[in-house]
């Protein structure tokens, strides 16, 4: 079980941490100074997906040697504001890599592994593509 704690630090500013003590900043867009709550939901998807899809892919033997994921998000345009789409764009680069390999690797994170996705999966939809360098 993971513990997450976040703490209000001055006007729309706040810190969290996680269970292995890790940090992040966050704030509203008019404090400026850290992720959006909101972003920060988008971030943990490409994350999760990014982390399976290395692991994936070295598990293959086609292991990388640059992965960066896009996302473009919209929400309601009404509070609560809604995640309703979330377009994701992997831009990969590695030796041998075949468009199968990274289709499957993608396809196993966002529908078998990551949490993230299996939670948003139910009120989001998720989309995809890439782009082999």
């Amino acid at each position: 079980m993971g513990t997450t704690t976040v703490r209000w630090i001055t006007g729309e500013m706040f810190a969290a941490t996680d269970s292995n003590n890790h940090s992040v900043v966050l704030s509203t867009t008019k404090a400026n100074v850290g992720m959006k709550p909101s972003e920060l939901l988008v971030v943990a998807l490409c994350s999760c997906t990014s982390v399976d899809i290395v692991n994936i892919l070295e598990k293959k033997r086609k292991p990388l040697e640059s992965l960066e994921v896009q996302a473009v998000s919209q929400q309601d345009p009404e509070p609560p504001w809604t995640f309703r789409k979330i377009h994701l764009k992997f831009i990969l680069k590695g030796k041998d890599l075949t468009p199968k390999d990274v289709a499957q690797a993608i396809e196993l994170s966002e529908e078998k592994y990551c949490s993230v996705s299996a939670t948003l999966r139910p009120t989001v939809e998720i989309t995809w593509e890439y782009e082999i360098l």
